[in-house]
């Protein structure tokens, strides 16, 4: 089978028949799920199972955002909330230890929770690190705004899901903290200068990455390329992302479907492909956009294919685990941020 290089959503809580014969005739890499496609647990693991059948391979990668607080798609009555991203820097700032453990055990948590569902991959650590004035779409979702602090606990991320057998993908490279829009709703644009991205932005990065996966940001930086974002600029992709960071795993695109991005679905695939990402994520669920996203895409081969392989192969068999025990420990440390977190 001929694998193509895309992941895409679909529309509801179970597969449709016309979702069915799409993905049999165009083979995409993986899945993403969202809160429309979620009820309860058992309905999502069938659902989880579904996906996999119809794409004819147990090993096809199911993603999710869940990064908790704002940004978690499984949650109560279900599943936990979970605190944001910026209580395990509250934490870091008390000591840095207590905060990388909390972060870690969080992921830990979310991990159990994902891979009794059969979900592979998590879109998470962020690495974004925000500045006054900056729009409130990354906010309490960063760990912080120091690169040092904000990578130091996207690793402990990082690892609290490889220890659950959970795939990272690292978000938003090469940085959305300074941008002054949601790229949901319009394309934002950063004009500060390259040195200074180096020193802050970009730093963040630089530890992570050896992660597997990443996200691009749909943010301009007028420095680099004032007229692509990140996500279409081969400029950013090979100079910063390739160069600068020296992220060398599997590239994919913010969604597709989002207003940063100018023409049409067909275009904007194109345009991501030939900037250099390796594979393009749609995530509406509607299926004449995935119908466009697919006929503009490649089969999954070359470096791509490599990459791809290669992070498939990255995941790890979950380590013992104490989930009581685990969320206990959780629930003291949030207490010492002020907040149950929890």
């Amino acid at each position: 089978m001929q694998l193509r290089a895309f992941i895409t959503g679909i529309s509801g809580p179970e597969l449709n028949a016309d979702e069915r014969a799409f993905i049999e005739a165009e083979h995409p890499w993986g899945f993403i799920l969202f809160k429309r496609n979620i009820e309860a647990p058992e309905q999502l693991a069938l659902l989880v199972e579904q996906l996999k059948k119809c794409a004819g391979r147990s090993e096809v990668p199911i993603l999710i955002d869940q990064e908790g607080g704002r940004v978690q798609r499984l949650g109560p009555p279900h599943w936990p909330a979970y605190p944001p991203g910026a209580v395990f820097g509250t934490l870091y700032d008390l000591d840095p230890a207590l905060g990388r453990s909390a972060a870690r055990l969080s992921a830990r948590l979310i991990a159990a929770d994902l891979g009794e569902l059969g979900i592979s991959v998590d879109c998470l650590p962020l690495a974004d690190v925000p500045v006054a004035g900056a729009d409130a779409v990354i906010g309490d979702r960063a760990y912080g705004t120091e690169a040092g602090k904000v990578a130091a606990i996207a690793r402990a991320v990082t690892e609290g899901l490889q220890d659950g057998g959970i795939l990272p993908v690292l978000k938003h490279i090469p940085g959305h903290g300074r941008a002054t829009a949601d790229s949901h709703l319009r394309l934002p644009a950063v004009n500060t200068s390259e040195k200074e991205l180096e020193r802050t932005d970009f730093a963040a990065f630089q530890p992570l990455a050896d992660l597997p996966m990443a996200m691009t940001a749909h943010v301009v930086f007028s420095a680099l390329d004032p007229v692509h974002p990140a996500t279409t600029s081969a400029t950013i992709i090979r100079q910063v992302i390739r160069g600068v960071i020296g992220f060398q795993g599997l590239l994919m695109s913010d969604d597709v479907s989002m207003n940063a991005l100018a023409g049409s679905i067909a275009e904007r695939t194109r345009a991501i492909f030939s900037a250099g990402c390796d594979v393009v994520l749609h995530c509406n669920g509607k299926l004449d956009e995935m119908q466009e996203v697919a006929a503009e895409t490649p089969e999954l081969s070359g470096k791509a294919l490599a990459r791809a392989e290669q992070a498939l192969a990255s995941r790890r068999t979950p380590q013992p685990f104490d989930r009581a025990a685990a969320w206990a420990e959780l629930k003291a440390m949030m207490s010492k941020a002020g907040t149950s977190g929890v």
